[in-house]
């Protein structure tokens, strides 16, 4: 059966969290990513570990605990607090020096490094997971192979990022970026006095969900380093995850999606 048919293992312990409330709460902290972005980025990281300790323990039957993941864009190491709770070996990889520092948080497992060519040996990390930063880059998808390739054998790949055509594509622009990326960006600098965080064709780009789901099934396929083993939408509700197959209605109605992979034992 099709990841995108019904909630398989992988997802099916996180979809009993997937509620309403849930959905709720992390929009109402969406308003604090500028202001307060310790609140914001708190929530997120506890309700990141959550989803991929459930993830792992529904594609694996494991907990984290013990587990070496590598989250590729880190930051400045909110995430770190929380997966140091379930007992796994966290590291990041943040290219930005600047975005390192900006929290003041200590945290001795970060890596400055590009995500196109992660200073990590192949075949090292347990799982490696990106949380909203896909649609940062250019080339999204070679951020992706670079994810696969440091994953050891039987290890996963989570690959979580922000839709285009989804309400929160243009991320501090509003919905806005529906007119176009560089109006949207235009029409902030011009209401707000400087240009937004997030700058359209220069740190935010338009991906989709058709894209990831076009990479994940080429690498799924025979003979592809990895298999897809769940592929959901991230922040809704889990009575809204159909919407994820039905190709345009997803773009919209999805604001993240998520695609799971196992990699392929080698040969």
């Amino acid at each position: 059966m099709s990841p995108l048919l019904a909630p398989p293992p992988a997802s099916r312990a996180f979809a009993r969290h997937a509620s309403l409330r849930r959905s709720w709460s992390l929009l109402r902290a969406f308003r604090f990513e500028q202001s307060d972005p310790a609140r914001f980025y708190g929530a997120v990281a506890d309700d990141t570990a959550l989803m991929l300790a459930e993830v792992q323990a529904g594609a694996t039957g494991q907990d984290l605990r013990g587990r070496l993941v590598l989250d590729v864009g880190g930051g400045p190491g909110y995430f770190s607090e929380a997966f140091d709770e379930l007992g796994a070996r966290y590291v990041s990889v943040e290219p930005d020096a600047s975005e390192m520092h900006a929290a003041g948080i200590r945290h001795p497992g970060s890596v400055r490094g590009s995500g196109m060519a992660l200073p990590i040996r192949s075949d090292s990390v347990d799982m490696c997971f990106s949380s909203n930063v896909a649609e940062h880059v250019a080339t999204p998808w070679m951020l992706a192979d670079e994810m696969v390739r440091v994953v050891r054998p039987g290890g996963l790949v989570v690959l979580s990022y922000t839709l285009w055509w989804g309400p929160f594509g243009g991320h501090e622009t509003g919905q806005w970026h529906f007119l176009g990326g560089e109006l949207a960006a235009r029409r902030y600098r011009r209401v707000h006095g400087h240009e937004p965080k997030n700058r359209f064709g220069v740190s935010l780009f338009p991906i989709t969900a058709a894209a990831g789901l076009r990479w994940a099934r080429a690498a799924s396929a025979p003979g592809g380093p990895a298999e897809l083993v769940a592929a959901f939408p991230r922040y809704n509700p889990w009575w809204s995850w159909w919407a994820a197959r039905v190709p345009v209605l997803r773009e919209v109605i999805t604001s993240n999606l998520v695609l799971v992979l196992r990699k392929r034992e080698a040969g």
